[in-house]
């Protein structure tokens, strides 16, 4: 039997595949690159940025150490203010709670409203003294603890610009 072939039996039974073609491979030629001198206007000019780079990253780092021991100082000192003013605080708890102990023994003994009134406002009087000389006691401290601080800072900041200039 023979075999017949139809150009439409051909198309469903062979695959067309690309023609393989060949790439010809070029490559660069193989020289090597000259060593070029570098001129001397741009080693030197070079040098100087490396030169210049170096002085300011020695002045910032200076700059830094300056501001650290700055805060430190400032902190210290606003730490010491503190101390004192929660002292004071205390102080001033310990004077008030005696007082207000001392005016309820005071009224356990009033036999009269008149005594017992007598005896309120001059409390009052009393305490609006203590509490008024408390209050410019805590003032003074919190102003010393400020212009501290304000001192410190402003020495300070007038020692780096007077190095920066």
């Amino acid at each position: 039997m023979t075999k017949i072939t139809t150009d439409a039996n051909k198309g469903k039974t062979t695959k067309h595949a690309a023609p393989y073609v060949a790439i010809p491979e070029y490559g660069l030629p193989k020289t090597e690159m000259p060593k070029l001198e570098m001129p001397e206007a741009f080693r030197e000019m070079a040098e100087k940025g490396v030169e210049h780079t170096k002085e300011a990253c020695a002045k910032a780092k200076a700059a830094s150490e300056e501001a650290a021991d700055l805060l430190e100082n400032t902190y210290e000192a606003a730490v010491k203010h503190a101390t004192d003013y929660n002292h004071k605080l205390f102080e001033i708890v310990r004077t008030n709670t005696r007082a207000t102990f001392d005016y309820a023994n005071e009224l356990l003994g009033v036999k009269s409203p008149s005594e017992f009134i007598e005896l309120s406002t001059a409390q009052m009087r009393k305490q609006f003294e203590i509490v008024s000389a408390q209050n410019k006691e805590l003032c003074a401290i919190t102003q010393e603890m400020a212009s501290e601080a304000a001192e410190t800072i402003k020495t300070g900041v007038s020692k780096a610009v007077n190095k920066a200039a």
